[in-house]
């Protein structure tokens, strides 16, 4: 198998406000007020999920990056 070197992750608008963060192949799931906020929680809470853990068990490499879209809705005039 193929290890990834990325995690790839969404940003979208929260249902009453702020932001939530969602990883799509690892269980991680955060929030945050602003788009800073958002992207910093999102960093804390992966590194969190694959401390102490093997990465190769998630199907990635030892110290994989983040890759970030983001939702965002259009407001029309």
């Amino acid at each position: 198998m193929e290890l990834k070197q990325n995690i790839r992750a969404v940003i979208h608008p929260g249902e009453q406000h702020g932001y939530v963060a969602e990883c799509l192949k690892v269980s991680v799931v955060t929030q945050g007020e602003t788009l800073d906020e958002v992207v910093h929680n999102l960093r804390e809470a992966v590194a969190l999920h694959l401390e102490d853990e093997d990465p190769t068990q998630f199907g990635l490499v030892d110290k994989p990056s983040l890759m970030v879209t983001f939702e965002l809705q259009l407001k029309y005039a």
